[in-house]
C-alpha cells in the first residue's frame, strides 16, 4: 500500500515520472548490488585472486530473478542492511560452496555507495534529457517571440518594455547554465567504491588496486583516488545540483502563474478541457502544473539541505549520517523528475497572447514610458531635471486621468525643445526594447544545437 505522494496510485504520475520511480525502485538498487558483485567477481577470476570456476558460478547467480525478496526483506530487517541478505543469496544458489567467494575483499558500504552512484547515472541521464527538452522549447519562444513586446515588471509594477522572447532566452541561459554543471559535475560524482572495513583496502593482500581499477572499469565509473566512505560532498553535490535546477523550474512556473491571472492574462498554461477548473467557479482556470513545481522544488531543496546533515560522518564509518542520504536521494530524484516533467509539458504548449500583452502595455496611457521621455529630454534640459520633471507630470496624468503624451506636449519647457513628432517617438514602446533582440540572439547563438 502506498503511502508517499511519489508511490501514490492516484497522484504519482503528478508529483513524479515512472521512468525515476523505476531508477530508484527496490528492484533496480537490488539489481546494482548484481551487478556490482558480479563485475567483482569476474574481475578478481581473471587477475586469479578468486578461483575462475568460483567467478564463473557466482556471475552464473548474479541475477535478479533468482531474489528471493520475502528473505531479503527479513534478512535486511534483522541485519539492518541488504547487502549480506544478498550475499547470502548468491552463495546459496552457488554450488559446491564456490560463493563463499563473492564479496570478496569488500564491504557494505562499497556495494551500497557504488550502487547509488550507479543509480544516479541512470538519474542524472533522465534529468539531462528533460534539460535538453526545456532548453529547446525555450529557445522556440525566445525566437518566435524575439520581437513581440511585453511589459517588464520590477517589485510586480509596471516597469519598462521588453520583449517576450527576452524573458524566455533569460531563462533559457539559466537553463543551458545547469546543462553545463551537470557535464562539469558526472567526472567527480560518477565515481565508485571499494576499500573494505576502513578504506584501505587490507582485505586484500595482492591485487588490491587493481581490483578496484578493473571493477570501476567493468561498471563504467571513475576509480577513487581514496575512499569516500565518510566525505560525502559527491552525494550532496547532486542533491544540491537538482536544488539549483529546481530554482530555476521555480522561476518558470512562478512568472507562468502571475502571467495566467485574470488582471494580466498573457500566457497560460497548456489547455485541456476540464484542467484547472474549479469545483464550485466554472470559470476558473488554475495553474496547475505550476503549483506542482512549487511543491516539489520547495521540499527537494530541504532534501538537500538534509545532504548537508549527512556530511558531518564519524570517523571512517559514520552512524546515523549515511542512512540520511536512503531516505531524501531517491526523492529529490522523483520530486524533480516531476517538476521536470511538469515544466516541459507547460513549456511545449504554452499559450502566448501578444495582444494582451500590448493592451497591458498601454494601460497606464504611457506611464510606462517615462524613463525613454526623461532620456530623450536630457540632452535638453539635463537627466536630473527631465527626471523630476517628468515624475510631476506623471502624477498630473495620474490624477487627470490623460494620455502622457499629452501632457508632455502641452508643457512649455518640453514643447519649446522637442516636437510632438518626437515625443511620439519618445513614448513608442518598439523603440524602447534597448538591446533585447541583440541579447536574444546572443543566448540562442549560444546553444549547442544551435
Amino acid at each position: 500500500m502506498a503511502s508517499s505522494i511519489i508511490d501514490s496510485k492516484i497522484f504519482g504520475d503528478m508529483f513524479s515520472s515512472a521512468a525515476m520511480r523505476q531508477v530508484w525502485s527496490d528492484e533496480n538498487r537490488t539489481a546494482k548490488y548484481l551487478d556490482i558483485e558480479r563485475a567483482l567477481a569476474k574481475v578478481q577470476g581473471v587477475l586469479g585472486i578468486i578461483p575462475a570456476e568460483a567467478a564463473a558460478e557466482i556471475v552464473k547467480h548474479c541475477e535478479i530473478s533468482q531474489i528471493d525478496w520475502a528473505m531479503l526483506k527479513a534478512k535486511t530487517e534483522q541485519i539492518g542492511y541488504p547487502i549480506i541478505a544478498v550475499v547470502n543469496q548468491i552463495n546459496a544458489h552457488c554450488k559446491d560452496g564456490l560463493g563463499e567467494y563473492c564479496h570478496w575483499g569488500a564491504t557494505t558500504q562499497d556495494i551500497t555507495d557504488t550502487a547509488a552512484v550507479l543509480q544516479m547515472r541512470e538519474g542524472l541521464a533522465l534529468v539531462e534529457q528533460d534539460l535538453a527538452d526545456i532548453s529547446a522549447s525555450l529557445a522556440t519562444l525566445a525566437r518566435k517571440h524575439r520581437d513581440t513586446p511585453i511589459i517588464g515588471r520590477s517589485n510586480l509594477q509596471q516597469a519598462t518594455p521588453i520583449t517576450f522572447g527576452y524573458k524566455m532566452a533569460s531563462i533559457l541561459a539559466g537553463i543551458e547554465r545547469h546543462r553545463e554543471r551537470l557535464q562539469q559535475l558526472k567526472p567527480r560524482v560518477l565515481v565508485g567504491e571499494f576499500g573494505g572495513a576502513s578504506g584501505t583496502l587490507s582485505s586484500l593482500e595482492q591485487g588490491a588496486m587493481e581490483t578496484q581499477a578493473g571493477l570501476m572499469q567493468e561498471l563504467g565509473l571513475g576509480q577513487p583516488l581514496i575512499s569516500w566512505h565518510t566525505v560525502r560532498d559527491n552525494i550532496a553535490e547532486v542533491g544540491n545540483f537538482l536544488a539549483l535546477v529546481g530554482g530555476s523550474l521555480g522561476k518558470i512556473a512562478m512568472d507562468v502563474k502571475l502571467l495566467m491571472q485574470t488582471e494580466v492574462a498573457e500566457v497560460f498554461e497548456p489547455y485541456a478541457p476540464g484542467r484547472g477548473s474549479s469545483s464550485t467557479m466554472p470559470q476558473k482556470r488554475n495553474p496547475i502544473s505550476c503549483l506542482y513545481i512549487h511543491a516539489n522544488i520547495s521540499v527537494a531543496r530541504q532534501h538537500a539541505a538534509s545532504l548537508m546533515d549527512a556530511m558531518v560522518a564519524d570517523h571512517e564509518r559514520s552512524t546515523g549520517p549515511w542512512e540520511i542520504e536512503w531516505v531524501v536521494l531517491p526523492e529529490i530524484f522523483c520530486l524533480m523528475s516531476g517538476a521536470l516533467k511538469q515544466c516541459k509539458f507547460i513549456l511545449a504548449g504554452l499559450e502566448v497572447d501578444p495582444v494582451a500583452m500590448r493592451r497591458n502595455i498601454d494601460l497606464t496611457h504611457g506611464l510606462v514610458m517615462s524613463e525613454a521621455v526623461m532620456m530623450g529630454l536630457g540632452p535638453y534640459i539635463g537627466r536630473e531635471y527631465a527626471h523630476d520633471l517628468v515624475y510631476d507630470i506623471c502624477r498630473a496624468a495620474l490624477l487627470k486621468q490623460r494620455p502622457l503624451i499629452e501632457l508632455l506636449a502641452e508643457h512649455p519647457e518640453i514643447n519649446k525643445h522637442v516636437s510632438r513628432a518626437q515625443l511620439e517617438q519618445f513614448c513608442d514602446p518598439m523603440n524602447h526594447l534597448g538591446q533585447a533582440g541583440v541579447m536574444v540572439d546572443r543566448v540562442l547563438a549560444s546553444l549547442k544545437s544551435a
